[in-house]
């Protein structure tokens, strides 16, 4: 006996619809009025004329979105959005002049956040990031990256990543847990980095692995952090447990970060102001996506651009995100990224709506699952008031979102 096909149960007509689909049409626009969504999942595109009725459930939800834009629902692949505390009153030495370096010698930087943080419980640890992610939500996005890296001990970063997934388990959205052991010198390892890269390899990483809290591993390779060759041995780690990596790389010098990721097939490279062209060409090979973070070079008043020129012409596919953390990104908004992206780095509107979509969802290896609108994905939509998706970047500071469907809220309908 054969088992009836599923219909369609939810409905969105009387729609435009940027796809974000690679393709030769601008935003991959096609001339499609309507979505259906079946479980979940997109399940047909066309005109409401050409839909066979007999496909729609009787209880189908139909929504007349009158004219508006329908986008992939946002992806922000790069956060740091667990923590506790904050870090204003380093705002106000940077504006006085201290480099962030300066201010990582002092104490403070990220070893400020972490004493916050592992000094919050983990029921105050997610209150205090709840209104955070809820912001991100408000903005249209619908999968969001959180790295730990604010523990800096075993029992802490647990304490994050559990907070990380709770949030995505209490809140319509998907949550990726991203474990940044390897993220600054905790105190009680001051002048050893490599016995804390030993405990990191040996015992933090394993054992949040064997807690299912992991999706990808990430360090900070920087002067102020871990050299290549530390971070050499992370990566080998996290090899042979099969866990995707990813890296914060050339954002203050060029180590080689990114040629070290490109080694690893890392998902990404974050940062990247001081990457150079080898860099390029071996994240292209390898098709490590480049991560760009306009809110952290805004905030610190870096001068260094990364290479957007040089990312195009060898195809290395450019994403973008919030960075939302205390020290140098504390925003929660992609779309102000976009903007800033554009002014700053000269992205166009259609890069950077890729950059928050098509290129996140690579960037956090789902991009056969989410971050275009294509038959047999995962129905993450974003729906705008607006008259074409340019105006997503051109807004400073406002919010045109109409409405937001997360496709995994519905999957079991």
């Amino acid at each position: 006996m054969k088992m009836a096909k599923a219909k369609i149960d939810q409905l969105f007509t009387n729609a435009q619809i940027a796809t974000m689909a690679s393709s030769a049409t601008p935003y991959g626009m096609n001339d499609a009025t309507a979505l259906g969504v079946t479980a979940g999942n997109i399940s047909w595109m066309g005109h409401l004329d050409d839909l066979d009725l007999t496909k729609l459930a009787d209880d189908a939800v139909i929504t007349d979105v009158e004219g508006r834009w329908i986008t992939p629902g946002l992806i922000d692949c790069h956060t740091h959005l667990v923590y506790a505390g904050n870090r204003a009153q380093e705002f106000e030495m940077t504006l006085k002049g201290a480099s962030y370096e300066e201010i990582a010698k002092k104490g403070g930087g990220i070893l400020s956040t972490v004493t916050q943080t592992r000094a919050a419980s983990e029921a105050e640890l997610a209150a205090t990031s709840q209104p955070r992610l809820e912001a991100m939500i408000a903005c249209g996005v619908t999968t969001v990256e959180i790295k730990s890296g604010y523990g800096l001990d075993l029992e802490n970063e647990i304490k994050m990543l559990e907070v990380a997934k709770h949030m995505g388990e209490i809140n319509p959205v998907r949550i990726k847990k991203t474990f940044l052991g390897a993220h600054a010198l905790p105190p009680e390892f001051s002048g050893d980095s490599d016995g804390y890269m030993a405990k990191v390899c040996h015992e933090m990483l394993p054992t949040v692995h064997t807690l299912g809290l992991v999706d990808a591993v990430d360090a900070f390779c920087e002067k102020i952090a871990f050299s290549e060759h530390q971070v050499r041995q992370l990566f080998k780690t996290a090899s042979k447990l099969k866990i995707p990596v990813k890296l914060h790389a050339e954002q203050l010098s060029n180590l080689k970060g990114a040629e070290l990721a490109a080694h690893f097939n890392a998902l990404s490279a974050d940062h990247l102001e001081y990457l150079d062209e080898p860099g390029v060409k071996a994240m292209a090979k390898a098709g490590t996506v480049a991560v760009i973070l306009p809110g952290a070079f805004y905030f610190l008043r870096e001068t260094q651009k990364p290479p957007i020129e040089l990312l195009r012409q060898h195809g290395v596919p450019i994403a973008l995100a919030t960075d939302c953390n205390p020290g140098s990104s504390p925003t929660t908004s992609p779309l102000l990224m976009m903007n800033m992206a554009a002014i700053l780095f000269r992205l166009t509107p259609e890069e950077a709506l890729a950059g928050f979509t098509r290129h996140a969802a690579a960037a956090l290896g789902m991009a056969t699952e989410i971050g275009t609108l294509e038959i047999g994905k995962q129905a993450d939509l974003a729906i705008w008031s607006i008259d074409h998706p340019s105006e997503l970047t051109q807004g400073i500071g406002v919010n045109p979102l109409f409405l937001r469907y997360f496709g995994q809220e519905h999957a079991g309908n």
